[in-house]
């Protein structure tokens, strides 16, 4: 008797761990088909790093650069996304949007407010690279790479989204937000940690209006980070506003251009230009747009524009605007497709697709000079001597 009920113990437990395997059998088949998964969303053509990064470096060509930081991303809406549903690390989304190129994430930025995770520090993973005979960094790939997720639609995280949304929609700045705090504070200690050179900073939607605030905020210090903004916001209240005041402050420029001008500003005017030119050659960041997508596509209204003559014709900020100066303020990178729908036009997925095409402005669009006039905003001379200090 004892026997039997010994082979039915036995018999007993073979059938609950067969159902536990079955069990996670399903569970791992319905990560593999998951719509954000990296075999099923992810690019298509694009290969892992091997020994021939040795020879000739992936990261030197634009559209892998693209691709990877655009992953990156991807790799931090998924964090967020595991974190709602509870995922271990077997399920995970996440994780095969960094590893395939050998990066790991040493830093999850977490906003305090709601536990959400908005970013993540990636580095490279050199003990994956060994593994696969990579003996040394491939040429141009970072250090490190800030990524900064933008808007998620779900309800743990959705009202402080939104809040940092209606933020930038009121004062088109962020620098109120927990976010940028936090977001400045990981990238000034991976630059500490790495140099500026070997550091970028990449956002997307809200995450590009972050990832340009930051990456400002260390340019006014000196501090020149690679940065890459997909989809970034251009569309505010303040926006609007000052475009009025603009205007009214365009006719009184005009009236102050008849009076009398003194030697110190035209002297302080003719020397910004090569001081400004110096700035904008160190700190160019990377903008991707779609003219389809209504809260990027103003990025690419140019400052020639009927509707901003007035802003055009201003002596005040023509540093920024003339490209007769030499001076790139951005790399505007436009999608070329025709009219597409607003969420394909705003996704993320649009910039690692297949057959994406892009058109390379370095051009002087009025909101890419607007957003980055304070980085060239010189002092005034001093009074004995008229120059720039």
């Amino acid at each position: 008797m004892q026997g039997i009920e010994g082979r039915e113990v036995v018999v007993g437990e073979l059938m609950v761990k067969q159902c536990v395997e079955e069990v996670v059998e399903v569970v791992n088949k319905g990560a593999e088909h998951h719509p954000y998964a990296f075999h099923v969303s992810g690019p298509r053509n694009i290969s892992s790093p091997n020994w021939r990064e040795l020879i000739s470096s992936s990261w030197k060509d634009g559209n892998y650069r693209r691709t990877v930081i655009a992953c990156f991303i991807q790799a931090v809406y998924l964090l967020e996304l595991d974190r709602q549903e509870n995922k271990k690390e077997e399920t995970s989304l996440a994780p095969n949007w960094w590893k395939p190129f050998k990066y790991k994430v040493t830093q999850t930025l977490v906003d305090e407010r709601d536990g959400s995770i908005f970013g993540a520090v990636l580095e490279w993973d050199r003990s994956a690279a060994l593994s696969d005979f990579i003996l040394m960094r491939p040429s141009g790939a970072p250090r490190a790479v800030l990524a900064l997720r933008g808007t998620l639609l779900k309800s743990p995280t959705i009202r402080r989204d939104i809040e940092d949304d209606l933020r930038f929609l009121a004062w088109e700045s962020l620098k109120g937000s927990v976010r940028f705090s936090t977001a400045l504070e990981a990238l000034k200690l991976i630059v500490e940690k790495y140099g500026s050179s070997n550091v970028c900073v990449a956002g997307h939607s809200l995450g590009a209006g972050f990832a340009l605030q930051v990456g400002k905020t260390l340019a006014k210090q000196g501090v020149f980070v690679e940065t890459h903004l997909f989809n970034p916001p251009s569309v505010s209240l303040a926006m609007s506003l000052r475009s009025i005041g603009e205007k009214a402050g365009f006719a009184w420029k005009r009236f102050k251009s008849i009076l009398p001008s003194s030697a110190e500003s035209q002297t302080n005017y003719e020397e910004k230009p090569a001081i400004i030119a110096k700035m904008c050659g160190k700190w160019i960041p990377h903008l991707y747009v779609n003219n389809s997508d209504y809260i990027c596509c103003y990025y690419n209204e140019p400052a020639g524009n009927p509707n901003i003559q007035a802003k055009a014709a201003d002596d005040s900020n023509k540093e920024n605007t003339n490209p007769s100066h030499g001076q790139a303020a951005a790399k505007l990178f436009v999608m070329s497709k025709g009219k597409q729908k607003f969420l394909e036009a705003h996704g993320l997925e649009q910039w690692w697709s297949d057959d994406v095409e892009l058109q390379l402005t370095v051009h002087n669009s009025k909101l890419i000079s607007s957003q980055l006039k304070s980085l060239y905003t010189l002092p005034p001379p001093a009074p004995t001597q008229g120059k720039v200090q």
